[in-house]
């Protein structure tokens, strides 16, 4: 490992941990060692974590991390690189970088492969640096990549309020295409109208395939993302157009869905998903070029930014996962660790 120059790095650090699994309030802050470096990862000195719901459901015992992954909590930061493995050119230390990680967030030190990180940019807050990463790397890979989505095109997005629902919005705006989501209120679905949605649904008053149908004049949307899966995906089916793709993001409502094949076959229907943090080291380094060379820019030049909820102190992710799953939060939280 090479250490930038100056920096002492201390023998431990502060981080989130709990002892077995449950609800919200078993994180707490202990005291740990520093990450050890692979060849091809960067030390991150942690400004901010985001918060996403797999560490909720991590944390709760349903999202065992990868083999080899930190089995702490946090799938991205913001910081300043510190130290480099062997194999990691020595410039990337002192760089300010948002990094997509298989764990180990939510601390003041942070391990992520060097190719997994992208340059925060002067005038871009850490705060949101943070905040972008894992919705960045999910929605562009199953919109864009697995969902094929073009410019043109039209996109049914649930949770339109959640971090991915939001970035899911941007960028498909950004795009050129055509944004139905889903909220579960009228204050949730005049937020998802402002970050950009051209018209937001509240699932609780109104049937979601109905509004998607009379919205389209009855043609049907191109993509679904869908997080919710269960009884939804039959519902989905419906909302979609011939030759339309139906991504999988999450199985908030159930991993069992009940569908008719012929109406697959009929319409010439998609079905697809992924899920991001087992993908290999391989993958998602080229996944972080596209994201550089198509995405990246949009934020660096401050046409796009993330849509944030509320900052946490690292010592509060208790309250932070709370408010998550409560559903209360519109946009991304993040916890603030060192600041900047």
């Amino acid at each position: 490992m090479v250490v930038g120059s100056g920096a002492d790095l201390p023998e431990s650090m502060s981080a989130i941990v709990y002892d077995a699994p449950g609800p919200a309030d078993v994180l707490r802050i202990d005291s740990l060692l520093l990450p050890r470096l692979r060849p091809d990862d960067v030390l991150i000195k942690v400004a901010y974590a985001g918060v996403n719901r797999p560490d909720c459901l991590q944390r709760a015992g349903a999202y065992p991390p990868p083999p080899g992954a930190s089995p702490l909590l946090g799938l991205e930061v913001s910081g300043e690189v510190v130290a480099v493995g062997s194999e990691v050119p020595r410039e990337l230390i002192g760089q300010y970088v948002a990094a997509l990680t298989p764990g180990g967030g939510y601390a003041e030190y942070c391990a992520a492969h060097w190719q997994h990180c992208l340059p925060v940019p002067e005038g871009m807050l850490l705060a949101e640096a943070a905040a972008l990463p894992e919705t960045l790397f999910t929605v562009w890979h199953n919109l864009f990549e697995r969902g094929l989505a073009r410019d043109g095109e039209s996109v049914l997005i649930h949770g339109g309020t959640s971090g991915i629902g939001t970035m899911a919005i941007m960028l498909a705006k950004a795009f050129g295409m055509e944004v139905v989501v889903t909220c579960g209120d009228a204050a949730k679905c005049a937020a998802a109208t402002r970050i950009g949605a051209d018209l937001a649904v509240n699932y609780r008053e109104a049937d979601f395939v109905e509004a998607v149908m009379a919205h389209t004049e009855g043609r049907g949307v191109n993509v679904v993302l869908d997080m919710v899966s269960g009884d939804y995906v039959a519902r989905n089916l419906k909302c979609l157009a011939e030759d339309g793709r139906h991504v999988t993001i999450a199985v908030l409502g159930g991993a069992r869905a009940e569908l008719s094949m012929a109406l697959v076959m009929m319409r010439r229907l998609t079905l697809t998903g992924s899920t991001l943090r087992p993908r290999t080291d391989a993958f998602k380094a080229a996944l972080a070029d596209e994201i550089a060379d198509n995405a990246w820019p949009l934020f660096c030049d401050g046409e796009l930014s993330p849509v944030m909820d509320m900052t946490f102190p690292l010592a509060q992710a208790a309250a932070a996962h709370a408010r998550m799953e409560a559903g209360q939060h519109i946009g991304k939280i993040v916890l603030e660790v060192a600041g900047g």
